[in-house]
């Protein structure tokens, strides 16, 4: 996930002091791991005193806990047990990105292209597929392959290729992403990194959990902060040094973090931060209802 000069949230936090960035990152956490808790125990809204837990969207504080991923985790679970299997699954998932179609499925349906496409047009809720991030065209045989073209038609003829890159990785999640992207060229190869991710989860003798990752260019500004603080050359480094001191800060939480962890809540405390630097509001998809 290259950073260059185009991105939306460098400046996100410019002109905000944050005191003791490692200390508001794991506040954040244990806030967010609340609210989730306090609302899946049915315990009424709000369920924090702090207004923008209140009025913004965040992420769970554990991936696997996120609508999200939740549903890419059962749609992907029939074929677990096939390493192809799972990994057209699972690309196809991050392409599709939408909970909604990805319960209505059978990752069997992969399979036969002419039916996957007439279900996706026509038998799911539309749209088929989510904007929750941007989903960019790949190239492959000198074609340009669109989202559904790709979900449809590629994923089904490239399997050998992905599994290639993934096994000879050696369990390196940007080794991966840089193999795969290498080929398919694409401007924002964000869904390559989720479902690599992903197989983490599932196939850790695969992708390794322990794996460093890309930085995102929502994360960028926060483990900007964090590499300052600690005076270190790379985001790596910084996240090394936040999953370390986990255990001083946050020793009660149910698991340890992992690079990813450490990237996608950075992201998340650039969102909090933005809020109380006035340079994101709450409107549109960032408003937060109690429904949602």
């Amino acid at each position: 996930m290259s950073l260059n000069a185009d991105n939306p949230y460098r400046d996100a936090l410019v002109g905000l002091e944050i005191e003791d960035p490692v200390q508001a990152f794991f506040d954040f956490c244990k806030e967010r791991e609340q609210i989730r808790t306090k609302r899946e125990a049915g315990e009424p809204f709000p369920w924090s005193a702090d207004h923008i837990f209140q009025n913004g969207r965040f992420l769970n504080v554990f991936r696997e806990d996120d609508k999200g991923t939740k549903a890419v985790l059962s749609f992907v679970n029939p074929v677990k047990d096939s390493v192809p299997d799972l990994i057209h699954a699972l690309f196809f998932a991050r392409w599709c990105n939408q909970h909604s179609t990805l319960r209505a499925i059978d990752p069997a349906l992969l399979k036969n292209p002419a039916e996957l496409r007439h279900t996706l047009l026509n038998d799911v809720i539309q749209p088929w597929s989510s904007e929750v991030y941007p989903v960019v065209p790949l190239q492959w045989g000198g074609r340009s392959y669109h989202r559904l073209d790709a979900c449809v038609d590629l994923f089904p003829t490239c399997i050998e290729f992905l599994e290639d890159c993934i096994r000879t990785a050696d369990g390196d999640v940007i080794r991966a992403n840089d193999k795969i992207n290498g080929t398919f060229q694409m401007s924002n190869d964000f869904p390559i990194f989720m479902a690599l991710v992903d197989l983490a989860l599932l196939k850790p003798e695969l992708m390794s959990p322990e794996s460093p990752v890309p930085t995102g260019i929502g994360a960028a500004p926060y483990l900007d902060l964090l590499q300052a603080h600690f005076g270190c050359e790379t985001h790596q480094q910084a996240a090394d040094q936040m999953i370390a001191l986990q255990s001083d800060y946050w020793p009660e939480a149910r698991r340890k973090f992992t690079p990813i962890d450490i990237e996608y809540l950075s992201c998340e405390c650039r969102k909090y931060h933005s809020y109380i630097n006035g340079t994101k509001k709450f409107e549109g998809k960032n408003l937060f209802t109690p429904a949602d």
